[in-house]
C-alpha cells in the first residue's frame, strides 16, 4: 500500500501508475540492490544501495523529477568497487517522505544531507550529481569538504553559468500546467537524437504530472572557486539548458585543476541513461585515480 503522505496531490490511479513505472526501473538495478529508509529531522529518505558494503561510498543525486531509480545503467559499473547510494531527493518525486522540520532553504538542504549521511554511517564519500542534483552536490562539497573525497557533476545547472532563456521559456508550460502529455512532448524534444531510456521518460512524465506539489529547494549559485576537492565535470554537448562550451570555460576558470569534458552527442535530459558505457568509463576512471593515490606508498 502506498503511504498516504505520498498520495497528496495524486489520484489513486496516477499514484499506482507512477510507482509501477518506478518499480519497473528499479527492477533493472543489479541483483543485490537493497532499499534503505533513513529517518532525518526533515523526513524519511529512500536510498537504493548496491555494491560492497565495506567499499568507499558514492552518493548519487538525481536531476529534478528523475528519482534515485534513474541510475540503473550506472549502478553496475560504479558498484564494482564502490558502495552505490542513490537517493530519492526529499521534496521531489519518489519514495522519500517529508515530515518534521520543513525543508525550505539551502541551509535546510545541507542539514538534511548531513543527517542522511550520519544515518547511513558515512563519514567520507564520493559525490555525484546530475542537473539539479549537480547543484546540490557542488553546494554540499563547499559546505562539508571534509566528507567529500571526489566530486562528479553531470551537466550541472546553476553551478558555473545560467540557464538559457529559451530553455526556461520552453519549461514554463510543464511548470505552470503539468500534464503527462506536455511532459512527454517536452522531453521528446529535449532528448531528440539520443537513446534516452523510454522507461525513464515515462517515469519522468508521471513525476511531473503526478507530483504537482513537489517542492525543490533552490538557492543562489555557489562559488566554485572555493572548491577544495578533485572535480570531474561531464557536459552534454547538445544541452539546451545552457551553452556547454561556455559552462566548460567558466568551470576551467573557476577550478583550473578540474577534469572537464564535453560529450558531444548527449543532451541535458539524456544523462545519465543515454550512452552509459562512455559516461561510466569516465566516472570510474576518475574515481579509480583517487583509489590509486590512496594506495600509493606513503599515502596517508
Amino acid at each position: 500500500m502506498v503511504n498516504e503522505t505520498i498520495l497528496r496531490g495524486f489520484t489513486v490511479s496516477s499514484s499506482q501508475e507512477f510507482f509501477a513505472a518506478y518499480d519497473a526501473l528499479l527492477a533493472r538495478w543489479p541483483t543485490g540492490t537493497a532499499e534503505i529508509d533513513v529517518p532525518t529531522p526533515y523526513g524519511t529518505t529512500r536510498v537504493h544501495a548496491y555494491g560492497p558494503a565495506d567499499a568507499t561510498p558514492v552518493l548519487l543525486l538525481h536531476g529534478g523529477g528523475s528519482t534515485g531509480a534513474v541510475w540503473f545503467a550506472n549502478a553496475p559499473a560504479l558498484g564494482t568497487h564502490h558502495r552505490v547510494l542513490a537517493v530519492d531527493i526529499l521534496g521531489d518525486a519518489g519514495h522519500s517522505i517529508p515530515g518534521g522540520r520543513p525543508l525550505r532553504t539551502t541551509t535546510d538542504l545541507m542539514a538534511w544531507l548531513d543527517a542522511l549521511l550520519d544515518g547511513l554511517n558515512v563519514s567520507r564519500m564520493h559525490l555525484l550529481g546530475h542537473s539539479y542534483g549537480g547543484w546540490i552536490a557542488l553546494t554540499y562539497a563547499l559546505h562539508a569538504a571534509r566528507r567529500v573525497d571526489r566530486l562528479v557533476l553531470l551537466d550541472p545547472t546553476q553551478c558555473f553559468a545560467s540557464f538559457r532563456p529559451g530553455f526556461l521559456l520552453r519549461s514554463l508550460p510543464i511548470l505552470l500546467r503539468p500534464t503527462q502529455a506536455r511532459a512527454r512532448v517536452y522531453l521528446d524534444r529535449e532528448t531528440a537524437g539520443t537513446d534516452t531510456d523510454l522507461g525513464w521518460k515515462r517515469l519522468y512524465a508521471l513525476a511531473v504530472s503526478g507530483f504537482a506539489n513537489r517542492k525543490l529547494v533552490v538557492g543562489r549559485r555557489p562559488d566554485p572557486t572555493a572548491l577544495s576537492v578533485p572535480l570531474l565535470v561531464l557536459l552534454a554537448g547538445r544541452s539546451d539548458a545552457h551553452d556547454a562550451a561556455k559552462v566548460a570555460a567558466c568551470a576551467r576558470k573557476a577550478v583550473p585543476d578540474a577534469r572537464i569534458e564535453i560529450l558531444a552527442e548527449l543532451t541535458h535530459f539524456a544523462m545519465p541513461t543515454a550512452m552509459p558505457t562512455q559516461t561510466n568509463h569516465r566516472i570510474t576512471d576518475f574515481l579509480a585515480d583517487n583509489q590509486e593515490k590512496q594506495a600509493a606508498p606513503g599515502a596517508v
